[in-house]
């Protein structure tokens, strides 16, 4: 199930994490800009939130086609693809001269996306032991965090110098870098599909589901609603700044602190789950969401907000990598990328619901009252997660085997 030579995350870093580090700034520099390019365009604000939305909806389209992918051709390979086609997406958003054009490329970023995130989270699923599985996976979130918050700083760097089209093209750089890379470094899950390649093929990615259709039901239905808390979360800081009349470079700065805290308990959070089990991680992390989402309407001030949103933060943080261990914990042997497929798209529907839930709440009561409301979904959420992530958890009743931490 994973390669033996596996002992430390120090010793895979390179080959599991540097193309994720490198997709993950990609995004991050063009995610700030391409609500201004579709405005530059002649888009007015509802078609520039479209052209953004576009980048949500290709990541939901292209889940379940990512399992049959990988499936059929591997991870690897998988990954190298995903890269380059997101490489030209981010070309043709640069080279774009109506809204169409541009909605598509964007589309396309986003089915890629969702492909290289499937084949990532499956390639790493298979390489590493059980043992070092959470702290494995919690990292890869992580580094996807920190591509996040670098990218924009790149991104504006290259706006400054070169404009909106050299922004793309410093991503479309990154893309193809992250597929460089993945194709010269070790091939982490070689032992895996090697022990694999003379079981019968996987069934499809249908077959697979209901095959697995308790687990989705039940922990699945736990994971949707951790990504709608965490969606929430992003929606409703920056609507409640504007509420108590921040300005954009406070609502900026709130952000940034509370960043620092989330980025610095994603090792943590891999490290507990791994010692002492999945639970001990999924249930704090749920009720801390739910509680900031509560005290949201006390926030009255700039460092009442600071103070809030640093919780939300702990809550997010904690959580790191808690969707892509408890799927690869669920996930079949034979199987695994079509799983994780519908897996992921679970916790991408989470992600269109928070929004959502805000708005219809905020339609017919107020701000405040949305994030009450989804503050009490979040506790019903960790009273969720508490019953059913112990029965599908590995480590349950026994510790993990000792592995080095680095």
């Amino acid at each position: 199930m994973s390669d033996p030579t596996v002992t430390s995350l120090r010793s895979i870093a390179v080959a599991a994490y540097g193309p994720t580090v490198l997709a993950s700034t990609a995004l991050g520099v063009v995610t700030p800009i391409l609500a201004l390019t579709a405005l530059e365009l002649g888009a007015g604000v509802a078609g520039a939130a479209v052209v953004v939305g576009l980048l949500g909806i290709g990541t939901l389209v292209g889940d379940l086609p990512a399992g049959a992918l990988a499936g059929r051709f591997g991870e690897r390979t998988l990954l190298i693809a995903a890269a380059c086609v997101e490489a030209v997406g981010f070309a043709a958003c640069a080279l774009a001269r109506s809204i169409v054009a541009l909605g598509a490329a964007v589309l396309l970023v986003g089915l890629a996306g969702s492909v290289f995130g499937l084949a990532r989270h499956a390639y790493l699923s298979e390489a590493v032991p059980l043992g070092l599985r959470a702290r494995a996976l919690s990292t890869l979130g992580g580094m996807h965090r920190v591509g996040l918050l670098v990218g924009p700083f790149l991104g504006a760097a290259a706006v400054t110098a070169w404009g909106h089209p050299g922004a793309y093209a410093v991503a479309a750089c990154a893309s193809l870098a992250a597929a460089g890379l993945v194709a010269v470094a070790r091939d982490l899950a070689a032992h895996a599909r090697d022990r694999l390649a003379e079981a019968p093929p996987a069934p499809p990615v249908w077959r697979v589901l209901a095959d697995r259709r308790r687990v989705l039901a039940t922990l699945g239905v736990g994971i949707l609603g951790v990504q709608a808390a965490r969606a929430a979360r992003m929606a409703i800081v920056p609507l409640w700044a504007e509420a108590i009349g921040l300005d954009a470079a406070a609502t900026s700065l709130v952000f940034g602190i509370s960043g620092v805290v989330d980025l610095a308990l994603f090792y943590p959070a891999g490290w507990v789950m791994d010692r002492f089990g999945r639970a001990h991680v999924a249930v704090p992390s749920m009720a801390v969401l739910g509680l900031g989402l509560l005290v949201v309407p006390f926030a009255g001030s700039f460092w009442g907000l600071v103070a809030v949103a640093t919780v939300l933060a702990v809550g997010n943080g904690v959580g790191s990598g808690l969707l892509l261990t408890l799927g690869a914990d669920a996930a079949p042997e034979v199987g695994r990328a079509q799983f994780l497929s519908g897996w992921r798209l679970l916790g991408d529907v989470g992600v269109s619901t928070g929004p959502l839930l805000i708005s219809a709440v905020t339609a017919i009561a107020t701000l405040g009252a949305a994030a009450v409301v989804c503050g009490l979904l979040a506790l019903a959420g960790a009273g969720w997660l508490a019953v059913w992530v112990p029965r599908y958890d590995p480590l349950r009743g026994a510790r993990a085997p000792a592995q080095p931490t680095g």
